[in-house]
């Protein structure tokens, strides 16, 4: 089983705009940040999800950070970086502070966030340099933000598989662990449609069910993925942003994560993978699985004709 997604790296200037009640617009790719030392000091807004990681890159060395109810997340940091996976316990439209403080005192000596719960995205990596660049600068710098990008995805990949492992079918299949007992699976290749309109083919598809190990509501709850092998006939690449279940008498489950390997270039196939919560009632019948990308969070892909075991 091939291991799954990061975000394309998406060049984009973040203004340091204050926080305010409204909720924000979300980048769901690489977000890029430059800090003067008379950058305004208002905390800048990130977008944040359950189940999916944010990562905080920086070009100095960290001496500190203070994330409130940091028991919520679970985290992987090193000298230049932190990766942020939410939990469940946050709740949609929370907002969390977020101070980071650099080692050398040099200013400005600490950047500030507010980690805001969406309903459906996140920032996967947000990128801070401390130095206005110019162009020809910036261009230089492009083959180390790079490799910090893909060191940041490896991190990010482990601790989601570490944190999915634990917890859900994800991560099972990022460690190539489905489908060796205890867990049902079922073929769904002939019965999975891609619709006429689609970008996206399905050339192979798997669904599988797990017991969560909790009651809620007097119904036990299940944990269901869809595992799908897709070739890209589109112009452009394709990286999954987010996905739902619709059921069938219309009824939306949200994905609890999505991940892919790779974007998937045009021509190309990639193993793409969704899991989702539900009473184990409601995962009777056949779904449609509806994709939107990073690129473009307005344009879906539907696949009809998805069933669990």
């Amino acid at each position: 089983m091939p291991v799954f997604f990061t975000a394309p790296l998406l060049r984009l200037v973040l203004l340091a705009t204050p926080v305010d009640s409204a909720p924000p617009a979300c980048e769901t790719g690489t977000l890029h940040l430059e800090l003067a030392a008379d950058t305004p000091g208002e905390a800048l807004a990130v977008c944040i999800h359950p189940g999916l990681s944010t990562s905080l890159l920086f070009d100095a060395t960290l001496g500190h950070v203070d994330l409130p109810g940091r028991e919520r997340f679970r985290v992987m940091e090193n000298e230049t970086g932190l990766a942020l996976v939410p939990t469940w316990a946050l709740t949609q439209g929370e907002r969390v502070p977020v101070m980071v403080t650099f080692k050398d005192g040099a200013a400005p000596a600490s950047v500030r966030f507010m980690l805001v719960v969406h309903a459906s995205e996140a920032a996967r990596q947000v990128v801070v340099t401390r130095q206005p660049r110019s162009l020809e600068s910036y261009r230089e710098g492009e083959q180390q933000a790079q490799a910090e990008a893909r060191q940041c995805r490896e991190d990010k990949a482990y601790l989601e598989a570490e944190c999915s492992g634990r917890r859900g079918l994800l991560g099972l299949l990022a460690q190539g662990l489905l489908g060796k007992g205890g867990i049902a699976d079922k073929n769904i290749t002939k019965s999975v449609i891609s619709r006429p309109d689609n970008s996206l083919k399905s050339v192979e598809a798997h669904s599988y069910r797990l017991d969560a190990g909790r009651v809620e509501g007097g119904q036990k709850v299940v944990r269901l993925l869809v595992a799908q092998r897709l070739r890209n006939h589109g112009s452009t690449p394709w990286t999954p942003g987010g996905a739902v279940l619709v059921g069938p008498k219309g009824e939306e489950w949200k994905a609890l994560g999505v991940w892919s390997q790779d974007p998937i270039a045009p021509g190309k196939e990639r193993s793409v993978g969704v899991e989702v919560e539900m009473p184990e009632e409601a995962a009777r019948g056949t779904f449609t699985l509806k994709w939107w990308s990073q690129e473009s969070a307005h344009e879906s892909e539907y696949f009809d004709g998805v069933r669990f075991p």
